[in-house]
């Protein structure tokens, strides 16, 4: 089996076709997004902070000089929410923005979290148990997220329903190749999200809070504030990333524990926060949230033998770098003892994960939660089935019981 994102057998179980790709060569050329496929760990990790690449192209180039088409103008809601996030940003705008989002969203902030993460994660299992089981995904994967994000934004609990679908519909436009549905979707989702945004930031104006967003708003140094879009960008982006990226982690990683049960054993007889810590981590690298993440090529590069003009795009495969046995000591095999492992989960130069601590303790928090004296093991009733998406890799739900 090659590599296919469009194929469910693939999907299922990239893998095989990763290591295919890695004995082949370190650029691959592939034609049917023209895109190069990048599958080693240290040329990932190079190209990460390469900047020669970008996430965007616009800070340099026009359309036309990069040789690429516009978007549609009735994209443009969808490309203004996500262009003015620091996912998409490069410098000097990109350091500007990451400065002073870090003043708002800092390792204190994190911290002031915890308890509350610890305590809705808690009552989420608390919930399943009392159902002596359901799925997963729905009970207490995605809810955690959500209501973590709505905490730390002040988004009150009687809105938090609007958050799930609006994050949905905007990831759609992540996978490759979205079709026309998918944008009308986003776009949509982009301009009703912005739209309550605006309407939230301008209540902290008026009565500001110990919220982020209370805190993006005073947030300033010698350059001037965050303006309103800058705002609203980043905090769908925290909850786009955050949201995803954690729900994934969380079933897949269940999915994996389930079909290791010496591992789940191993995690389950010493629930010290450390090897907890350790074991969340080998999960993120065994299966990657994020398969792939892309990038556009700036100037000139090489890439082993092969040379990739400006102008090309790269595909920097993330499950394929985090399975790679020039880094990784036997990496098909789950070991949540795995003390060496700089995975490449949250990325990494001027755009790694600014949410990665925050990820980090809702993981501890969710697993550390369903591995509690008096939760009983867990046990799987049916197969689970993979969503459609490659890009943003997940199940559709995890069926279980105690």
């Amino acid at each position: 089996m090659g590599f296919d994102p469009w194929d469910a057998a693939f999907v299922a179980d990239p893998y095989p076709a990763y290591r295919e790709l890695r004995e082949r060569g370190r650029a691959i050329w592939w034609e049917a997004t023209g895109q190069w496929l990048v599958p080693h760990y240290a040329d990932v990790s190079a190209l990460l902070r390469d900047r020669r690449l970008g996430r965007t192209y616009l800070h340099r180039f026009s359309h036309e000089e990069f040789g690429r088409q516009a978007p549609p103008p009735e994209h443009e809601p969808f490309h203004v929410l996500n262009g003015n996030g620091l996912l998409d940003l490069e410098d000097p705008a990109h350091a500007r923005v990451r400065r002073l989002v870090a003043k708002a969203f800092t390792p204190r902030t994190v911290e002031r979290l915890v308890p509350a993460v610890r305590r809705m994660a808690g009552e989420l299992v608390g919930r399943l148990l009392a159902d002596g089981g359901g799925d997963l995904l729905a009970t207490v994967a995605e809810p955690l997220p959500v209501a973590v994000i709505a905490e730390l934004l002040g988004v009150p609990e009687s809105d938090r329903g609007l958050l799930r679908p609006w994050s949905a519909d905007i990831c759609g436009m992540f996978e490759l190749r979205p079709d026309e549905e998918t944008a009308r979707r986003a776009v949509r989702a982009s301009t009703d999200f912005s739209a309550y945004l605006r309407e939230l930031i301008a209540e902290r104006r008026a009565r500001p809070g110990e919220d982020l967003i209370s805190g993006l708003i005073a947030a300033h140094d010698d350059e001037g504030r965050l303006s309103e879009q800058e705002m609203i960008s980043t905090c769908v982006l925290l909850l786009n990333a955050g949201h995803e990226a954690t729900v994934n982690t969380t079933v897949n990683g269940w999915w994996a524990l389930l079909r290791n049960p010496d591992q789940l054993a191993a995690l389950r007889a010493g629930r010290d926060p450390e090897k907890l810590s350790t074991a969340v981590d080998e999960l993120m690298r065994y299966d990657t949230p994020l398969q792939m993440f892309e990038r556009w090529v700036l100037d000139d590069i090489r890439v082993g033998d092969t040379d990739i003009p400006r102008g090309a795009e790269v595909a920097l495969l993330f499950g394929s770098a985090n399975r790679d046995p020039a880094r990784f000591e036997d990496p098909d095999t789950l070991d949540l003892a795995r003390a060496d492992n700089p995975h490449l989960t949250f990325g990494a130069g001027i755009h790694y994960c600014l949410g990665a601590p925050l990820a980090r303790r809702e993981l501890e928090a969710s697993f550390g939660a369903l591995l509690a004296d008096g939760v009983p093991p867990l046990r799987l009733v049916e197969e689970p089935q993979w969503q459609d998406g490659y890009v943003i890799r997940g199940l559709k739900s995890l069926l279980v019981e105690f």
